[in-house]
């Protein structure tokens, strides 16, 4: 199935919410440190509901420990700034969709790293600045699984 990367996330009910997508569409959940939160945050476990036992989290001590675990694959870095919209792209299993923080979203050195496929972006008005996190992941994630037929 799919990944989700999470680098250095800040809003713990976010992260919550993203575990629930986790444990509702197969997909397993990295997260990199430091995170904004602990995983035993009252709010991200009230996000997460009783999801938690359900879904594949991991945590890794940085990006490079993340990119040991999920590396090959095609990473898919998600920036508001970049040209390339989400359903342009043909995700296949095991692919990585990186997010990043939600006050500044991925830094530009994680964005052009060298094992950072493409830059994605969610259509959006011009007028906006960002999506929420967990509403960004939930929507490129229904998109790679959709071209899949929602195959589990």
């Amino acid at each position: 199935m799919f990944r989700m990367l999470f680098f250095q996330p800040e809003i713990p009910p976010n992260t919550g919410n993203a575990i629930r997508l986790a444990a509702n569409t197969g997909c397993e959940l990295h997260l990199v440190e430091p995170l904004g939160f602990a995983l035993e945050d009252k709010q991200l476990r009230r996000a997460g509901l009783d999801y938690h036992d359900l879904a594949r989290v991991h945590v890794h001590q940085d990006l490079e420990a993340a990119w040991l675990a999920l590396l090959p694959a095609k990473v898919y870095a998600f920036s508001s700034s970049a040209t390339r919209r989400h359903t342009d792209v043909s995700y296949q299993p095991g692919d990585v969709l990186l997010f990043g923080p939600e006050s500044s979203g991925l830094p530009a050195e994680v964005q052009h790293a060298p094992q950072v496929t493409d830059r994605i972006r969610v259509p959006m008005l011009p007028t906006s600045r960002s999506l929420n996190l967990a509403n960004t992941a939930s929507i490129a994630i229904y998109e790679a699984w959709r071209q899949h037929d929602f195959a589990v």
